[in-house]
């Protein structure tokens, strides 16, 4: 007879748990366990006629540079275009990864809303997106001179985020 309050303690303690758990922020972002790691080594296809396709080497010269995981099905990448163009100007060089995309719709995606990549890869299959650990488009890393990551911006670029990401490539070049 003195048990009789175990199971309301029980459910009382489970209300408290979930309660919590409810008024507790969502993190819907992965970040990448790759972060401080060397890029994966991979030797993409050129995504669209014109350009180069892209290789970790490419990313080894010993400069910093940008890498954009992107698509053309993408909405938040439209969104982001433009911020990608005032990265390129002030002097980015910024390089892609087109994600399970064709030839056709990326050209007309950088026709219609501006390219400012050095070189675009082709990743059909998603192999060097989730190498790197992306968990979806756009991302965009910050891959120092040696191949090395340093930095993920998860989600789409904006205005705000600019300065962030160039401070962050400055680092990666020092």
């Amino acid at each position: 007879m003195r048990w009789w309050w175990i199971p309301f303690l029980l459910f009382a303690l489970f209300l408290g748990v979930a309660g919590y758990q409810l008024t507790q922020p969502k993190d819907e972002f992965v970040p990448s366990a790759m972060i401080g790691e060397p890029l994966p080594t991979f030797d993409l296809r050129p995504a669209v006629d014109g350009m180069p396709g892209v290789a970790s080497s490419d990313l080894r010269d010993g400069t910093p540079h940008l890498l954009n995981i992107w698509a053309s099905w993408c909405v938040p990448c439209i969104a982001e275009a433009p911020q990608l163009e005032r990265l390129r100007e002030a002097g980015a060089d910024i390089v892609g990864v087109a994600i399970r995309d064709r030839p056709e719709d990326v050209a007309a995606f950088l026709s219609r809303y501006g390219n400012p990549y050095t070189r675009i890869g082709a990743d059909d299959l998603s192999e060097v997106q989730l190498a790197i650990g992306s968990s979806g488009v756009p991302e965009t890393f910050v891959i120092n001179g040696k191949g090395r990551i340093t930095y993920q911006h998860i989600g789409d670029i904006r205005a705000e985020h600019v300065p962030r990401i160039l401070a962050e490539l400055e680092k990666a070049g020092g």
